[in-house]
């Protein structure tokens, strides 16, 4: 090949493939222009709907590289590159690390879940797959739990956001249940004066709700009572142990029994 040869390939190639390359050039940086405004933009619209601060950058993320593989997949057919095997091998590339990565993306989908709906908070306890603590951190793979005696419990969101879960910090309020056993023979009207003098006595259950005190159970040792009071939430554990430890010394003095299980042993001799 000659050079004027070479020269007039050129001068062709120039003339057909410059003005697809520039406009290729073109497109790339308005696209990333604008991408870069969606952007920002869908960060704005994620400030103002509240939505946690954690999850924002990965949705961001996620926006911007989707429409970026868009840009470059049309950039590239503007240069007249076929598409078809491109996308094919990108289609299979991204089922095997699909397939690979399955558990991942599932708790990647839950975190994200767990976030946008927020069941729970930090700061909240919840009793979730067995595990009662408090949320100490939202990840966007894993949950983090801090139990009452410090211990650190790490619970996949794909499960936690799939399972049930109880979440004892979303209202103000809680009702404190116990049981109280009395011994056959003891006066009922007298135990149950005794409970309502320590209900009302305790500060902390609120008096706008009246306090059940009512006979459950006939049980083989005992006459059972249940006893239910509002507390504020905070309040919860606190008035559960001590009206225990208040009922134990104030039975005794009302000349109430507290009974336990027995069993009667005969023996018989030939």
């Amino acid at each position: 090949m000659t050079a004027e040869e070479v020269i007039t390939m050129a001068q062709t190639m120039a003339l057909e493939y410059g003005p697809k390359l520039i406009g290729a050039i073109v497109v790339w940086i308005i696209g990333s222009w604008l991408i870069k405004i969606l952007v920002n933009t869908f960060g704005k619209i994620l400030d103002k709907s509240n939505m946690d601060v954690s999850l924002k950058p990965f949705l961001c993320s996620i926006v911007g590289t989707l429409l970026k593989v868009m840009l470059v997949i049309s950039v590239l057919g503007m240069l007249s590159i076929e598409m078809t095997s491109f996308v094919a091998i990108l289609a299979a590339a991204g089922l095997a690390v699909g397939m690979a990565l399955s558990g991942t993306l599932q708790n990647f989908a839950g975190g994200v879940m767990l976030l946008i709906f927020k069941p729970f908070k930090v700061g909240q306890v919840i009793n979730a797959q067995g595990h009662v603590g408090t949320v100490n951190e939202i990840q966007i793979f894993n949950t983090i739990l801090k139990t009452p005696d410090n211990k650190t419990i790490i619970l996949p969101n794909a499960a936690l956001s799939s399972g049930s879960m109880v979440n004892f910090s979303t209202e103000a309020k809680r009702r404190v249940d116990w049981t109280v056993g009395v011994a056959y023979g003891d006066d009922l009207d007298v135990a149950r004066a005794a409970i309502k003098a320590l209900c009302d006595a305790d500060t902390r259950i609120l008096q706008d709700t009246p306090v059940v005190i009512a006979v459950a159970e006939l049980a083989d040792s005992s006459v059972n009572f249940t006893v239910r009071a509002w507390v504020n939430a905070a309040d919860y554990w606190g008035v559960f142990f001590d009206m225990n430890e208040n009922i134990y010394k104030t039975f005794p003095k009302q000349g109430l029994n507290i009974p336990f299980p027995q069993m009667d042993v005969h023996l018989h001799k030939d």
